[in-house]
């Protein structure tokens, strides 16, 4: 009984993992988000932390 629950569990992991590995709504706009010289995610309209002059 407990070596087919594992077996369930294991089948509902496979079934989840391929849903993740397509693309979910939206992650164009994550990838626009972030800084191409840091790769951090830009917060705001304004520059990022690394383009701005260090006082």
């Amino acid at each position: 009984m407990i070596l087919k629950a594992i077996f369930i569990f294991l089948a509902f992991m496979l079934v989840l993992a391929m849903f993740g590995k397509w693309r979910f709504p939206g992650q164009a706009r994550l990838a626009q988000a972030k800084c191409p010289k840091c790769l951090r995610y830009k917060i705001g309209k304004g520059p990022c932390q690394c383009e701005k002059p260090r006082k």
